[in-house]
C-alpha cells in the first residue's frame, strides 16, 4: 500500500511540475522513487515481522497475566495513570523541548513531535518480561494507552503546533490504531485464557513467546540497520535526537514513577512503557499527512528511532540481568547459611519459587530505612526458618 501511494503521488508530482515553472531544474525523476522505494521495502518488512512478532508476543505474555491482578491494576488505576502522564505528558513535552533546542527544519521538527505524541509500543512487553517488571501493568498501560492516543493524541499535535503555521492537515490514523487494539486484546484473552485453564502449559508457552520474540525483535533490528543504511547519512542532527530521545523517555519515565511512590517493579515497567513508542503509527501517520517529496526527509528519524529504542532495551535488560547477579553473589557473601540453602532450592523448588526468593532478596536489598544484618537475614530466609532466627 505504501509503495503504490508513493508511485500515485510521484505521478502526480511529476505531472505538477511538467506544467509548472516552480520546479527545480536540478530535480531528478530517479532519485525519489529510489528512496521511497527503500523505505517502502523497509515499512514491508516491518509490518510483516511486527504483525507475526505482536501476534506471537501478545498471546505468550498473556500466559503471564492473571486476572485477579489486571483487575487490581483497573479498579485502582494509579500506576496506568502515572504511565499515561509519562506516555502523553513527558514524551510530547520533550519532543517539543529538542525540536525547540536543535532548531530543525519544520518537516524534520514534525516528525520528531509526531513520535512523542504516539502511543506505547508492544515491544515494552518482552523487555518488561526480561527485567521482571509487572506483565500486568505493562499490558494495561500499552492497552489503554492505545485507546487513549484516539483522543490524546489529536489534542497534543494541536496544542504544540499551535504556533507552526503547519500548511497542511495532519491525518489521525484511526484505522492503525484500530488494528493496534485488536492485535493487544485477541492475543491477550486468549493467552489469559489458556494461564487461567492450563497454567502449567501457559509457563512454556511464555518462555518459548520470550526465545521467539528475542529472535524476531533481532531480525528488525538487522532488517532496519540492512535497508536503511542509506539514511545513516543523512543529517546528524535527527539522528542525534532518536538516539537520545528514547534514553530521556526511560530516565524520567521511572523518576516519575519513583516520585509517585510506585512499586521497584512497576517502575522498571513504566520506564520501558514510556521510551518505547509505537513506530509503526508513526510512520503510518507521516505517510497519510505528508508529500512523497517531504516523506524521504522524514522517514529516517522514527526508522532510526525504531532501532535506537530496540538497542536501549538490549542494554537495560543487560544491565538489569548484571545487577541481579551481583546482588544474589552480594547476599550469598553477607549471609554463608544462604549458599548451602541455594543448593537446597536448587534441587527442591520450582522455578517460580526461585524467582520469588530472588525478587525478595532484591525488594530486601532496596527498601529504604536501616537495616540490620539479622533484619537482612531473617527477610530473606525462608517463613518455616524464621522462629529459629529469633
Amino acid at each position: 500500500m505504501f509503495i503504490c501511494n508513493a508511485a500515485l503521488r510521484n505521478k502526480e508530482m511529476r505531472a505538477n511540475c511538467s506544467s509548472s515553472s516552480a520546479c527545480p531544474a536540478n530535480s531528478s525523476e530517479e532519485e525519489l522513487p529510489v528512496g521511497l522505494e527503500v523505505y517502502g521495502n523497509l515499512e514491508l518488512v516491518f509490518t510483516v515481522v511486527s504483525a507475526v512478532m505482536i501476534g506471537l508476543l501478545m498471546f505468550s505474555l498473556g500466559c503471564s497475566v492473571e486476572i485477579r491482578r489486571l483487575w487490581s491494576h483497573i479498579r485502582r488505576p494509579w500506576g496506568i495513570a502515572v504511565g499515561l502522564l509519562c506516555q502523553f505528558g513527558l514524551m510530547p513535552l520533550t519532543a517539543y523541548l529538542l525540536v525547540i533546542s536543535f532548531s530543525l527544519k519544520p518537516v524534520q521538527a514534525m516528525a520528531i513531535l509526531i513520535m512523542g505524541c504516539c502511543p506505547g509500543g508492544t515491544i515494552s512487553n518482552i523487555f518488561t518480561y526480561w527485567v521482571d517488571g509487572d506483565m500486568d501493568l505493562s499490558i494495561s498501560m500499552t492497552t489503554c494507552s492505545t485507546v487513549v492516543a484516539l483522543g490524546v493524541m489529536p489534542l497534543c499535535l494541536y496544542l504544540y503546533t499551535l504556533s507552526w503555521n503547519l500548511e497542511q492537515n495532519l491525518t489521525i490514523p484511526y484505522q492503525n490504531i484500530g488494528i493496534t487494539l485488536v492485535c493487544l486484546t485477541i492475543p491477550v484473552a486468549f493467552g489469559v485464557y489458556v494461564n487461567y485453564r492450563w497454567p502449567k502449559q501457559s509457563k512454556i508457552i511464555l518462555k518459548v513467546g520470550a526465545i521467539v520474540g528475542g529472535v524476531l525483535l533481532l531480525v528488525v533490528a538487522v532488517a532496519g540497520v540492512v535497508l536503511a543504511k542509506g539514511s545513516w547519512n543523512s543529517d546528524i542532527i535527527p539522528l542525534t535526537i532518536s538516539f537520545i530521545f528514547p534514553l530521556i523517555g526511560h530516565v524520567t519515565g521511572f523518576l516519575l514513577a519513583l516520585l509517585t511512590h510506585q512499586s521497584w517493579q512497576s517502575c522498571r515497567t513504566i520506564s520501558l512503557e514510556t521510551g518505547a513508542q509505537n513506530i509503526q503509527m508513526c510512520i503510518t501517520m507521516l505517510h497519510l499527512s505528508f508529500t512523497a517529496e517531504q516523506l524521504v526527509q522524514m522517514l529516517s528519524f522514527p526508522l532510526a528511532y525504531g532501532l535506537f529504542q530496540l538497542l536501549d532495551g538490549f542494554l537495560i535488560v543487560a544491565a538489569y540481568k548484571m545487577y541481579k547477579r551481583t546482588l544474589k553473589i552480594k547476599h550469598r557473601i553477607k549471609n554463608p547459611a544462604l549458599r548451602v540453602e541455594a543448593r537446597f532450592k536448587k534441587k527442591s523448588t520450582s522455578p517460580k519459587e526461585t524467582s520469588a526468593f530472588l525478587e525478595v532478596n532484591e525488594e530486601a536489598a532496596l527498601t529504604p530505612g536501616p537495616s540490620g544484618p539479622m533484619d537482612l537475614h531473617r527477610a530473606v530466609m525462608p517463613t518455616g526458618q524464621i522462629s529459629c532466627a529469633k
